[in-house]
């Protein structure tokens, strides 16, 4: 449900989040943290503020989703050295104050939430019990949470703390890896790179199969703008190899375009749907995860 989020607010925690973070690392963490729309062509010191608030304009956003995932990071994450902690721990206060001026209180792992909807006389095991996320309850739940959550956690490993080696998504491989690893402790048999049959005279690697649930996930990291214009004809192709796969009968395609160089996602999600061969049948979904 959207929540206006008063200009007050907005102008806080832009405020603040401007001397934490670079322009190129805010902007990032934005657009992972769903904030709507292309970001605002303006300074860096009122961009923020405004893309929190145009959040809290738009019905189809959960402004303090938006609001909560943007401040997680800060809100949670002290600084090692004693200066930095008393600023954060100043510039932290003022965010809970304005929180409490609109109604608002801050939990950690970026919840926002209305005063009002947490009654005084729940104790703190109450309130986190109902701050933890529903369990999936079956694998594909589980996998589409991971898909539609690898820009966020490529942003964690992207942005790290001040002396840690940082990581970068620029192939395939990069971003097969990354979910690759974030499966794992969900899914015990995920075989990477098997041959399907051949169709139309060649044999293609699947990225990954998951044998125990039928599945097949395909990704592709989308290099320039003359890639994205073959990255449907590839797809295309992939079905086409996916179909004649005896264990395959769904195909998850995740296609990384951190610099928005395809034009028309929508074109792409036209594959979407169920593709027949014969009586063989696999059903497809397209994932577009952007930087």
């Amino acid at each position: 449900m959207n929540f206006r989020l008063s200009r007050s607010l907005c102008k806080v925690v832009g405020d603040v989040l401007s001397t934490t973070d670079g322009h190129d690392a805010l902007n990032a963490l934005f657009i992972a943290s769903g904030a709507p729309g292309d970001p605002p062509a303006l300074a860096h010191h009122s961009k923020w503020k405004e893309w929190l608030f145009r959040a809290g304009q738009d019905p189809s956003i959960d402004s303090l989703q938006v609001l909560g995932n943007v401040l997680e990071e800060f809100m949670d994450s002290p600084p090692q050295v004693l200066e930095d902690e008393q600023r954060w721990r100043a510039n932290k206060e003022r965010i809970n104050s304005i929180l409490q001026e609109d109604g608002l209180r801050y939990y950690r792992h970026g919840r926002v939430i209305p005063i009002g909807q947490i009654q005084a006389d729940e104790d703190s095991g109450q309130i986190s019990a109902r701050l933890i996320p529903a369990t999936p309850q079956t694998v594909d739940e589980v996998i589409q949470v991971t898909i539609q959550g690898l820009r966020r956690a490529m942003h964690t490993l992207t942005y790290r703390r001040k002396g840690a080696e940082t990581l970068h998504f620029v192939n395939e491989y990069d971003v097969q890896d990354l979910l690759h690893a974030l499966l794992r402790p969900w899914v015990q048999d995920i075989r990477p790179e098997e041959y399907t049959p051949s169709y139309a005279g060649k044999s293609t690697r699947m990225d990954f199969f998951l044998p125990a649930h039928e599945l097949v996930i395909e990704t592709k990291c989308v290099r320039d703008r003359n890639h994205a214009k073959n990255v449907g004809d590839e797809l295309a192709l992939d079905i086409g190899h996916y179909q004649v796969h005896p264990g395959a009968k769904k195909l998850w395609c995740v296609v990384y375009d951190p610099e928005h160089h395809i034009t028309n996602p929508e074109g792409l999600k036209d594959l979407e749907g169920t593709h027949s061969k014969g009586e063989k049948q696999i059903a497809v979904s397209v994932f577009i995860i952007h930087k």
